[in-house]
């Protein structure tokens, strides 16, 4: 799914015979804020001095970032994303990876219902409600 925001509209036949529309909110729920923290970038599955990548988020939400990457990531692979100055790790669900112009690429990343708790975001966040 494209990580940018959409609204499907289909046209739907009412119970009582007439034609109406059906909307329905599909893309991204929270806000993302865009801020650009130091992070380590790792395959899941890889011992940590294999694969491990320094790099930055571009925007983090409640429960998923925008990271960039020197790699190409599958849709569906497990990345373990550590800040840096907190040395907190949180394991997300790539969802898109989008090649940039210069062979770098924008990874999203869900964290599937574990919530960010690294102190530049939660600093942020409770700037922007």
């Amino acid at each position: 799914m494209s990580p940018r925001l959409a609204w499907e509209v289909a046209a739907a036949r009412l119970s009582s015979g007439q034609m109406g529309f059906r909307v329905r909110f599909v893309g991204r729920m929270e806000k993302r804020l865009p801020i650009a923290i130091v992070v380590s970038l790792t395959p899941a599955q890889e011992q940590p001095a294999n694969g491990t990548e320094l790099t930055y988020t571009e925007n983090v939400s409640a429960h998923g970032a925008r990271v960039i990457s020197k790699r190409h990531w599958q849709a569906g692979e497990i990345a373990k994303v550590t800040c840096m100055k907190d040395e907190t790790a949180i394991r997300g669900k790539v969802v898109y990876c989008q090649k940039l112009m210069d062979n770098r690429y924008c990874v999203g990343l869900n964290f599937n219902g574990h919530g960010v708790t690294w102190s530049t975001y939660r600093t942020y966040s409770n700037a922007y409600p």
